[in-house]
């Protein structure tokens, strides 16, 4: 997964849990970015009577980076607080909940959650900052027809919210929009279309997404371009260094937390980040996940040597044999002769100009994860539900200067972008390689069955508790 329980201590704080993060200039309005970012993952969507919610004790935040230095120019925060209304009953809700848009509120919805969204500029803990909205609605999650009836229609309207500045803002749950063979790539790393070709051989069946029927909690933000630009203006030179910005986001947690008495103190600690897809699942060895999450981009040069030999790289040949040849005679030599500069650049740098005709999303030199974004360059299509076999979906990849890695889209395939990359399907464009055809045939064979909206927040209508099903 792109980051669902992807570090042993994280995999025991869900309401901290970073999921995935996208970041994409919006479809339906090109002059304003959107980014989202999810956390909570594998939401049972039955999960009464305790239905999952933000945590009130965590501090969430959307950074961006706008001079290359891998250190945060403006972020974004957001803390919740949530109102038991009537202690004395089980019930998440007293009956068919609605919103009476006279008070604004929620009627019969006995556990409220609010929060706040605070703008940063400069260093997130001792910059310049200024509250931008308080007391906003998160919407009900959504529990079943009788519970939550007009789901899409009648409660999730009310928590988006559109503020004076021009921004727009929604918290709530959300279908988790990652889709992904979680049962297969974990089995030993069988990887669709080869699993026949498996040293441990298994016949070919369709992809099975390990994440349907499952739900997320979205923190979506959409802001005007220029409020993130470095200039503070609206960038339309694809070639222009101030077009592009880096983005991650993180969670955090005070430092003394006294559970006898609910108290927690002293000043914030990080304790999960996400920038690009399945770092530290699949780049970052298990010893030092823990680490890797409360580490901050600007220091990722002490990572580098897992991104210029990944784990997942020097398997494959093993795994499969006799399907990347190449691959296996590139791994033959010592890993000092090989280092995989495509991937640093994809991942850690951003590309520079002269390797993909018309694109460029180089931050400079310092290496950092953080989703890398050229905000110069338009959307290319209209729609956020292109159809599964669509080129789009593979974003660079796949020919499209708007997708994946250049920011990250709700539907683009990202897993298969990195099992290709990681395959040896990019490491021709720095080095003197032949990729292996294999390599640019590999995918889960996944698609998302719960369609994205085709406007703010993007992300589809959660799966109702009443009603669901999961894969397969």
């Amino acid at each position: 997964m792109t980051s669902h329980r992807e570090a042993p201590s994280i995999s025991n704080d869900p309401a901290a849990d970073n999921t995935d993060l996208y970041a994409f200039v919006s479809p339906d309005a090109s002059n304003m970015v959107t980014f989202v970012s999810n956390f909570v993952p594998i939401q049972e969507p039955a999960g009464g009577p305790n239905f999952a919610k933000f945590g009130d004790d965590v501090l969430y935040e959307i950074l961006v980076d706008n001079n290359g230095d891998g250190k945060e120019d403006v972020t974004f925060q957001f803390n919740f607080n949530t109102t038991v209304l009537n202690a004395g009953t089980f019930l998440y809700n007293v009956g068919p909940i609605s919103f009476d848009s006279s008070s604004g509120n929620y009627n019969n919805l006995n556990v409220v959650q609010v929060y706040n969204v605070t703008k940063v500029i400069g260093n997130r803990r001792t910059g310049q900052k200024s509250v931008v909205a308080t007391g906003l609605l998160t919407p009900p999650v959504n529990v079943g027809p009788r519970s939550t009836p007009n789901y899409a229609t009648n409660l999730v309207p009310p928590a988006i919210h559109t503020l004076t500045n021009g921004w727009k803002v929604f918290a709530g749950q959300r279908a988790d929009g990652f889709y992904v063979d979680l049962g297969s790539i974990f089995d030993l790393g069988t990887l669709r279309p080869f699993e026949n070709l498996h040293l441990i051989s298994t016949p070919a069946a369709p992809g099975v997404n390990g994440t349907k029927g499952f739900n997320v909690h979205s923190i979506a933000l959409q802001v005007p371009i220029i409020e993130v630009t470095r200039n503070g203006q609206m960038p339309t030179n694809v070639s222009d260094p101030a077009a592009t910005i880096g983005v991650w986001t993180t969670a955090s947690r005070r430092k003394v937390t006294v559970l006898d008495v609910g108290i927690a103190t002293g000043p914030y600690t990080q304790v999960s980040r996400l920038g690009n897809p399945l770092i530290n699942e699949v780049i970052i060895p298990l010893g030092s996940k823990d680490f890797w999450n409360a580490s901050y981009p600007v220091n990722d040069a002490q990572f580098v040597s897992n991104y210029n030999d990944p784990g997942l790289q020097n398997l494959l040949p093993v795994l499969y044999p006799g399907v990347f040849p190449n691959l296996a005679a590139l791994l033959a030599t010592p890993p000092a002769t090989r280092p995989r500069a495509d991937l640093v650049a994809i991942l850690l740098t951003g590309i520079p100009s002269g390797i993909i005709t018309g694109f460029q999303n180089f931050t400079g030199a310092n290496l950092a994860d953080m989703l890398r974004l050229n905000l110069a360059i338009p959307p290319s299509i209209s729609t956020t539900n292109p159809a599964s076999d669509s080129t789009a979906r593979f974003g660079i990849l796949g020919g499209d200067l708007s997708g994946f890695p250049n920011g990250r889209r709700v539907f683009d395939n990202v897993t298969a972008v990195e099992l290709r990359a990681l395959a040896g399907a990019t490491y021709g464009l720095v080095a003197s390689y032949t990729p292996d055809g294999a390599a640019s045939l590999l995918t889960d064979g996944t698609t998302n069955d719960q369609p994205y909206l085709e406007t703010f927040p993007y992300l589809g209508t959660p799966y109702q508790g009443y009603m669901h099903s999961h894969d397969p």
